[in-house]
């Protein structure tokens, strides 16, 4: 694999010393975790200051005791908030996968609101300059997939900013499946769509600052002048249950870390004609489709996966595939994530599904393809090949991509 490489330019970063290394409890975390925004309102807007700035978030966009940063800054006299840019499913929150709140005024505050959705280059650069912005922020929580839809959100707002000739602050929140390692195919460049726009790979390891250096870097076609406002307290290994932040749904089908925990593997059932979880409470938990039975937990607990365990599962989804309908499947226990892979997992699930359910199949636009980043996946599982040849496919274009990524990493 090829990435192109640019001396990065201007990139700053207001970093601060990380306390030693200490073991933190879900209930009593031993190390306080403070994200790029309250770094940013202790400095009392500093690097805002004197801007008209305009911030891209959603309902993530929290204070730790959950308060929305909009309605923060909306209230502070040291920062001129002008405008807000609402990403899929909108700034508040109101609207499901695929859609967006369009262009509207914000009943809290009366700030404009400006859609973002489905927008780059200079249609989304005429949108900031239509704000009257100087200065677009970033503050969206990711879950640390390729395919969550709002790095390429963060992608899309640097390069518009680039082209209306704004600058890009970004701050900075944990990755919650932790910043310890890049997994599974990294995307080939003829594959690109919205659910991934450059070669980096299916779970990139990386907090929203790291891949913003990254992409300013490697990807845009040149770069923006970037600020990032690091977190303090947070190291690679942590999960997100260490920070001690509060956990705002990341978008309606992502209720929980735990779900952030399996995404990564089993979004890959949106490529396929079984269910993903969608229109249930365990979203991309529980797996499954009308014909189903308990064979295919048997057959993915046979093959000794580290950290999780399948149990036979039915469940009728409230919307989405299989609508009302009562299938079988499987629900995903995770039993250590630290020995979790979840690619490897959700192509373990993928292999063995197919072998014992004759109805299975791949979505007649394949998909797949899109989420996987080419057609490997899909070929090799068409061909009979087992998770671990599947995984072994992708092996020196990950490892070209690691050595890559090392060289944007913040934190420790």
């Amino acid at each position: 694999m090829h990435l192109p490489r640019r001396t990065l330019l201007a990139a700053t970063a207001t970093a601060a010393t990380l306390p030693a290394t200490a073991t933190a409890a879900p209930t009593a975390p031993a190390r306080r975790t403070e994200t790029g925004f309250e770094r940013l309102r202790a400095t009392g807007y500093a690097q805002l200051s004197g801007e008209r700035t305009g911030i891209v978030t959603n309902p993530t966009g929290v204070t730790r005791d959950v308060r929305h940063i909009v309605d923060v800054m909306h209230a502070d006299d040291r920062v001129d908030l002008v405008a807000v840019f609402g990403p899929e499913h909108g700034f508040r929150g109101t609207a499901q996968a695929g859609g967006s709140e369009g262009r509207h005024d914000d009943p809290a505050t009366g700030l404009p609101v400006y859609d973002t959705y489905l927008k780059s280059g200079q249609p989304l650069a005429d949108v900031f300059t239509d704000s009257g912005v100087d200065t677009v922020v970033f503050d969206i929580q990711d879950v640390g997939a390729r395919f969550y839809t709002y790095i390429w959100t963060l992608y899309d707002c640097m390069e518009a900013a680039r082209l209306a000739g704004k600058r890009f602050l970004v701050l900075d929140r944990p990755n919650p499946v932790t910043g310890r390692a890049a997994l599974g195919p990294v995307l080939h460049p003829e594959f690109a769509t919205f659910v991934g726009r450059e070669p980096i790979a299916q779970a990139h390891g990386m907090t929203v600052a790291e891949l913003a250096r990254l992409f300013n870097a490697e990807f845009l076609a040149a770069p923006v002048e970037l600020e990032t406002v690091l977190m303090s307290g947070w190291r690679r290994a942590d999960w997100y249950d260490a920070s001690g932040l509060p956990w705002v749904p990341a978008s309606p089908n992502m209720p929980t870390p735990e779900t952030a925990l399996v995404y990564s593997g089993t979004c890959l059932f949106e490529g396929t004609n079984l269910s993903e979880g969608r229109g249930t409470t365990r979203p991309f938990e529980l797996l499954g489709a009308e014909g189903v039975d308990g064979r295919w937990a048997e057959a993915v607990n046979a093959l000794g996966l580290p950290g999780v365990r399948f149990r036979e599962a039915y469940f009728t989804p409230s919307f989405s595939k299989f609508q009302g309908r009562t299938v079988g499947g499987v629900q995903i226990h995770v039993a250590d994530r630290d020995a979790l892979d979840p690619v490897r997992t959700g192509i373990a699930l993928l292999v063995t599904a197919r072998k014992v359910w004759s109805g299975f199949g791949w979505r007649a636009d394949h998909w797949i393809d899109k989420l996987t980043g080419s057609t490997w996946v899909r070929t090799a599982i068409d061909k009979g090949a087992g998770a671990d040849e599947v995984v072994a496919g992708w092996q020196e274009e990950l490892a070209a991509f690691r050595r890559v990524r090392r060289e944007y990493l913040l934190y420790r």
